[in-house]
């Protein structure tokens, strides 16, 4: 009897078969698969002691996790030492902005898919990501100037922008690869950085210099160069300076400094809210007609030392933030050791929560809350935007600073090194 032979595509046909059925019982990881899942968290950056806290983002806003954001501590520091130049900045950040202690954690920002987070390390001069589960650097950046400043995350989430405040610029990175996709120059001590909810521009801010004691009124134009610079986010290309000193003079405020801090802009991007050194209180700009709209002055705390020499790098109110409806404004009054909540109609703030250093603003992860960063207390306070009434306060690390949302994996409990 003759064999029957099998056609040569029905082999194929069961070789693709086998193949299809081995993809779908394959380990995971082996090949790509659905995204993990994310939580929103917030990462709270503790400058001093370079750590960050990760609390989850409502709630109780228990602690997720902890991460050492130097692991590369003494690779850096022989670096450093092993340069005069180098080192004589090292120095100086530590005892200028440090304010005697070690600057290593300023900002932060996790990539879209939840695995690094990217941080700005004022005394290494630099920003890395740092793997999430591992807890090891990915990629570095050195930044002109040796050192690092306030970021900004864009809209989509892959590019963040760094001050390089002894440099007078701001670096534009790759989030995933921390390549350089571009540069603009800046004012003097370039410091916070806002993209504009469509990414169309990027505003940063300059504040000069903030470490002589020329601190009265009258040697304020010692300060420097202090303008916000307005870029295209796209070409990085500047289009257009302001320098709020013209426009305070014209409202009647040639008393306050010009140099902008914190700012928060309204929900229609046509108002922007700052602070400026020295002052209790905040402005508001119209973004359309470039003046000042109206001026509020917070209160003042009978304990607070008057002599400005001795407030932090020129700050008095360093902390802004608002509610998601634009109702509400918050401050952080960090000199006079309170933050309050502010109807952004009226002006009118609210109770004075007692607060040690606190020395940022942001939002809950639910837009409920106010979440600041009590340095003096080691530890991050929420403060609820509809009564103006403390929720809670959690401990963190040496010196808290910025808090930012951020993602990470579902189950994630902190890198496995520890």
């Amino acid at each position: 009897m003759t064999a029957v032979k099998r056609p040569r595509t029905s082999l194929v046909l069961l070789a693709a078969t086998l193949a299809l059925a081995a993809l779908c019982t394959a380990p995971a990881g082996a090949e790509p698969r659905a995204a993990d899942p994310l939580k929103e968290v917030l990462f709270v950056g503790n400058n001093w002691d370079g750590t960050a806290d990760v609390v989850r983002s409502t709630g109780t806003f228990a602690k997720v996790g902890h991460i050492n954001v130097i692991p590369d501590k003494v690779q850096r520091l022989t670096e450093i030492y092993l340069n005069p130049v180098r080192l004589a900045i090292y120095l100086a950040i530590q005892q200028g902005p440090g304010e005697g202690h070690d600057q290593y954690v300023d900002d932060m920002y996790t990539t879209p898919d939840g695995k690094s987070v990217v941080v700005s390390r004022p005394s290494f001069g630099d920003v890395v990501s740092l793997d999430l589960a591992t807890g090891k650097v990915n990629w570095r950046y050195g930044v002109a100037g040796y050192r690092s400043d306030h970021m900004a995350l864009s809209p989509d989430g892959r590019r963040v922008v760094v001050s390089a405040s002894l440099a007078n610029a701001a670096f534009v990175i790759d989030i995933q690869t921390g390549r350089q996709l571009g540069s603009f120059p800046t004012g003097d001590k370039p410091h916070e950085n806002v993209f504009t909810e469509d990414g169309k521009y990027l505003w940063n801010m300059s504040i000069g210099e903030v470490q002589t004691n020329l601190d009265a009124p009258l040697w304020d134009w010692t300060k420097g160069d202090r303008h916000i610079t307005v870029v295209d986010g796209a070409t990085y290309r500047p289009i257009r300076t302001i320098d709020m000193r013209a426009r305070l003079n014209a409202f009647g405020r040639s008393d306050l400094s010009n140099a902008v801090r914190p700012v928060a802009f309204s929900p229609d991007w046509s108002k922007l809210y700052f602070q400026v050194s020295f002052f209790n209180g905040f402005v508001e700009y119209s973004v359309a007609t470039d003046t000042i709209t109206r001026v509020k002055t917070l209160p003042e705390n009978p304990a607070t030392d008057p002599d400005r020499t001795t407030w932090p790098n020129d700050s008095r109110d360093h902390g802004l933030s608002m509610s998601p409806d634009g109702a509400k404004l918050c401050v952080a009054g960090t000199v006079d050791d309170y933050a309050t909540v502010v109807d952004r109609t009226t002006l009118q703030e609210g109770p004075l929560i007692p607060a040690s250093k606190p020395y940022w603003a942001t939002l809950s992860g639910d837009g409920k809350s106010c979440i600041i960063s009590e340095s003096g207390a080691n530890q991050i306070t929420a403060i609820d935007f509809a009564t103006g009434q403390k929720i809670l306060s959690v401990p963190v690390g040496y010196h808290p600073q910025r808090v930012r949302l951020g993602h990470v994996a579902a189950d994630w409990t902190g890198p496995a090194t520890g």
